[in-house]
């Protein structure tokens, strides 16, 4: 057997623990982060949306009361 002072030995070493993290499922996994971070994404773009939508109505008000001569002085 290899001791754990030997490339092979810490090769092995690592190779177990990679394996004891995959076999522990009292952890979030991988899909509960991808369903958390699709949830985010969709709340971000509708957010930016909204956002986007309400100021171009505000530059085209601006633009439009411009362009017809008011003046708010």
């Amino acid at each position: 057997m290899a001791s754990a002072s030997t490339p092979r030995g810490q090769a092995m070493y690592c190779i177990e623990l990679v394996r004891e993290f995959l076999r522990a499922e009292d952890g979030p996994t991988a899909v509960e982060y991808a369903v958390m971070l699709a949830l985010i994404v969709v709340v971000c773009i509708t957010a930016i949306t909204a956002l986007g939508s309400n100021a171009n109505k505000v530059f085209s008000d601006v633009a439009l009361n411009t362009a017809a001569g008011g003046t708010s002085s």
